[in-house]
């Protein structure tokens, strides 16, 4: 089965930038469609982006339009998420999910895999 492992959250400044990476155990990485959650304390998890695992569409929740993108290199099993422009609402828990077959919803549901969450703080 596929594990996922996220890596690169930590505590930036307001404005500042991190590049989040989720890691996959299998070579199967590459039909799976990737997408990127946040949590928040109190609130519930949320959709971020999503890559496809073909053709490389992605998707975007409407607050991070322009300040994030994600890409997949399925050469070392890895989805990225660059986050750009860091605002304190952006301070979350960040899980990276797999689909496979999947087409990258913002659907929840839809991912079967999860990782255990990387904490990106922004401070103010």
């Amino acid at each position: 089965q596929v594990q996922l492992t996220e890596s690169g959250g930590g505590l930036v400044q307001a404005g500042g930038s991190l590049r989040l990476s989720c890691l996959a155990s299998e070579r199967t990485f590459s039909t799976y469609a990737m997408g990127w959650f946040r949590q928040a304390p109190g609130k519930e998890r949320e959709f971020v982006a999503a890559v496809g695992w073909v053709g490389g569409m992605t998707s975007y929740t409407d607050s991070v339009k322009g300040r994030f993108a994600v890409s997949r290199d399925n050469a070392k099993n890895t989805v990225y998420l660059q986050m750009n422009s860091l605002k304190p609402e952006d301070t979350a828990v960040y899980y990276c999910a797999g689909d496979r077959w999947g087409r990258g919803t913002s659907d929840r549901d839809s991912y079967e895999k999860w990782g255990r969450g990387t904490q990106v703080t922004v401070s103010s």
